[in-house]
This record gives structure tokens, sequence and C-alpha cells, in this order.
């Protein structure tokens, strides 16, 4: 029974305005957020390894950080692809071809540019999981939420009581997840924005874990902004007590 973290790395960062590295490679409060999000994961008790797919041309920098910052659990580094999707198939095969037994896997995803998590979701995302057989991190929405029609005009409004925002970590057991990603590329389907979208899609019954609405995914300046100020009101309130 094991439990790996795959990150994605692999972006270029072409909504981050005017950046010219990419926004996992940015740094935020002293460290690449790339970093950032690795050390939860390699803090986490419950992780037993990581699998990080990055940018093919970005491989080298990312294995000097991983050094750097003594990220030891770290064990895989594959290229990604030409989509996002393909970027976790790349992970996911790579997972599955270094395990001799891949049943009991599970895996949680999770995005290199979402480092405002805590060891705590990662925890309760594998609780869930080995209780359900998948879980999805998601958070509260607190704006009004509407729905277009065909015709451009507002169609609907959505109960934001029952409305969830979808984030991540996900969790799903690995051959789970590789068996719908074989079968969406032998289908063509290949829009899904996610795993949790994909699993939806062939049916599966997500089991949802709430976690902090803090839980950005940076890729616009003012995501790169916002997420620069929570960690500092963080470092404040380890300093002073706030």
């Amino acid at each position: 029974m094991k439990n790996i973290a795959l990150i994605f790395a692999g972006g270029t960062g072409s909504r981050l305005s005017g950046a010219t590295t990419p926004k996992q490679f940015l740094v935020l409060s002293g460290k690449p957020i790339i970093i950032h999000t690795l050390e939860y994961f390699q803090l986490s008790p419950g992780i037993d390894s990581i699998c990080v797919v990055c940018l093919e041309s970005r491989i080298p920098q990312l294995k000097q950080l991983i050094k750097r910052f003594d990220i030891s659990k770290v064990n895989i580094i594959v290229p990604g692809g030409a989509t996002g999707m393909d970027s976790i198939f790349n992970g996911l095969k790579a997972i599955r071809e270094s395990e001799r037994d891949t049943k009991d896997i599970l895996v949680l995803l999770h995005d290199g540019v979402r480092p405002l998590i805590d060891t705590d979701i990662i925890e309760n995302v594998i609780e869930c999981a080995r209780e359900n057989g998948n879980a999805v991190t998601v958070s509260g929405v607190v704006e009004t939420i509407m729905t277009l029609g065909s015709d451009g005009r507002i169609a609907d409004v959505v109960d934001r009581s029952s409305a969830r925002r979808v984030r991540a970590p996900q969790a799903f057991f690995l051959e789970d997840l590789y068996s719908a990603h074989v079968r969406a590329r032998k289908e063509g389907y290949l829009t899904p924005v996610d795993s949790a979208t994909l699993m939806h899609h062939y049916g599966a019954t997500l089991h949802p874990v709430e976690g902090p609405i803090e839980n950005i995914k940076i890729t616009t300046a003012s995501d790169f902004y916002m997420a620069r100020a929570i960690l500092d009101a963080r470092e404040n309130s380890q300093i002073f007590g706030l």
C-alpha cells in the first residue's frame, strides 16, 4: 500500500503577464513556487514518494532545486506532454513502470503552482480516498454563481450553499485513473480540465474533502500577489502569534 504524489510543473506561465520564467519557478517568499508545493508533500507522513512532471527544458533546474532544498521523496521526474492530459498520462505511466505491484497504489494529483496547502489537507485526502475510493479537495463559494443560456443571457442562479470550487489535491487509485486515461485516449475525449472531471465523465462517484478557500492555483499576476500576501500573513502569525 503506497501513497504517491503526482505533481505537475509543466506549464509555461503564458497567462502570467510579463513573466519570462515558467510560473512554477518564480520565487515567492524566498523560494520557487514548486518548492513551496513539494515541501508539503515531503513533510506529509502519508506520502511515500513523489513523481514530478516537468517542462523537459527545465528538468535540470528542477533537479538542482530538489537537491538544494532536500526534497528526498522525489524519485521520478518525467517530461510533460503537449497537453495537461498528456502530462498526467506520462506521470501515471512512469509510476506504473516503477512499481512491481500497482493494485493498491493511491495517486494524489496536485498542481505545482498550488502552494497554499498544508499537510492536514493531504492527510485528509488520503484518509477519504482510502475509505471511499477517491477524494477531491473542494472549497466553498462565497460569490453568487449564475449560469448562462444559449442566448448569452443569465439563465439560472445556482444555490451557492451546495456549490463548490473543485481544487487539488485529488486522489484516485492508480489503476482506476490510468484505465480512464487509456479509455479517454481511445475515445478521443481529451478536453477534461482535471482528473475529477475525467473520472466523473466515466461514472465515478466523487467524494469531497473540504479545504481552505485560499488554496488557489497561481495562474495570473493577481494570483501571484494574492499568494504572496497569504504567505506573508502565515509567516507573521508564526512570528507574532496573530
